[in-house]
């Protein structure tokens, strides 16, 4: 099974829209992921990563309830 986790775009590094990435956090973490496939992605935007590419922008209401079902299948994961 594959799994895309919403996050928020940082940065942007570089300006070529073939070969920038962005630093995008998620949860406290942040990662670089590829933005080739969102030549429209800005910072602030909430971006679904998927393999280290961003795959598309979501808003920031659905980034927010992905990222809360995450954390309560992980609570249900580690209950005993």
């Amino acid at each position: 099974m594959c799994l895309a986790v919403p996050g928020k775009l940082l940065e942007i590094l570089g300006d070529d829209p073939l070969t920038r990435n962005g630093k995008i956090a998620f949860a406290g973490i942040v990662k670089e992921a590829s933005l080739s496939f969102l030549p429209e992605a800005e910072v602030g935007d909430y971006v679904l990563v998927h393999a280290g590419f961003a795959i598309t922008v979501l808003d920031e209401a659905e980034a927010k309830r992905s990222l809360e079902e995450l954390n309560r299948v992980n609570a249900v994961k580690k209950s005993p």
